[in-house]
């Protein structure tokens, strides 16, 4: 036989009353089948939780220790309708997500403030990772969802959603000191010191590194690269360091390092995409719920 919570409340009713037939009247029902059903719980705990006498019934130790334990699970499974809807609407649950180095100082803090106000019991696991690390992490079920640089590779295309929501153009990070910044305002690439380059890895960010690549290119200079890091961080410090200048996103500016100025270029830049990627299969109620303020508060 397993306990009943309507064994429970039958228990905690006369526990209150402390007599049989005002818990019945209480509880709407006759005294016999009550009686029966605390006998029966009694039978199944292997101990008795009333003594009974002419003037009604007192509880025992076990009936003593019984009582608040029977009401904390009366009142947790009261509320199991409010929580199961609660979790339905994403109000509850977890939702673990990815980032790059650059969301950092850009779409992450303010979308994480967004989604904790509307949604302040959601725990929220976060991970920094770049963008192919990202992907084989949707694809085995490791994240819910990732900020990452597009694009998606072909094999993931199939299995992945992928919503846009930052385009920025890239800057100059370079060495304090240098004599081309004595002068105000944009900078021109050509203008420069053949200063090393600090890039991210082709094969870690193939759009980013060919993106930074294409303005040298463009401005008809040939970079000499120095240094390559996967986190902005680094990058950024490697340049405080004196190694080398770097090109990024123009939300890393955000980074302030000793020995580092940040400086717009007037030649041509391509726009940096920053999205959110998720699995297409995902029925998660609370990535829904982060994807639909996402859409509200995208940038692009």
């Amino acid at each position: 036989m397993n306990l009943e919570l309507r064994q429970l409340r039958y228990f905690v009713t006369v526990a209150e009353e402390l007599h049989f037939g005002k818990a019945a009247l209480r509880l709407h029902m006759t005294q016999p089948p009550l009686s029966q059903t605390i006998q029966a719980l009694e039978e199944l705990l292997g101990a008795p939780l009333f003594e009974r006498n002419r003037r009604g019934v007192v509880l025992t130790p076990a009936g003593l220790a019984l009582l608040p334990e029977a009401r904390r699970l009366l009142a947790q499974a009261q509320e199991l309708p409010q929580l199961v809807q609660r979790a339905a609407a994403g109000e509850t649950g977890r939702l673990s997500l990815a980032f790059v180095s650059s969301a950092d100082y850009s779409v992450l803090p303010p979308f994480l403030r967004a989604y904790r106000a509307a949604y302040p019991q959601v725990q929220i696991t976060l991970q920094e990772a770049t963008s192919d690390l990202q992907v084989d992490d949707l694809l085995n079920h490791r994240i819910d969802a990732g900020l990452l640089i597009p694009p998606l590779p072909d094999k993931a295309r199939q299995d992945l959603d992928y919503l846009p929501v930052l385009n920025e153009p890239l800057v100059l990070a370079l060495p304090a000191g240098l004599p081309a910044l004595k002068k105000k305002g944009k900078l021109k690439l050509a203008a420069l010191p053949p200063l090393p380059l600090i890039v991210f890895p082709r094969a870690i960010s193939p759009a980013l590194h060919d993106a930074i690549l294409s303005v040298f290119r463009e401005a008809g200079v040939t970079p000499q690269i120095g240094q390559q890091a996967i986190q902005m961080q680094t990058i950024v410090s490697l340049v405080s360091a004196g190694m080398g200048m770097a090109l990024v996103p123009q939300s890393v500016s955000n980074l302030m390092r000793p020995g580092v100025e940040y400086r717009a270029l007037s030649d041509a830049t391509p726009l940096v995409e920053t999205g959110l990627a998720w699995r297409r299969d995902n029925a998660s109620p609370v990535l829904h719920g982060f994807l639909e303020l996402l859409r509200k508060n995208t940038l692009c």
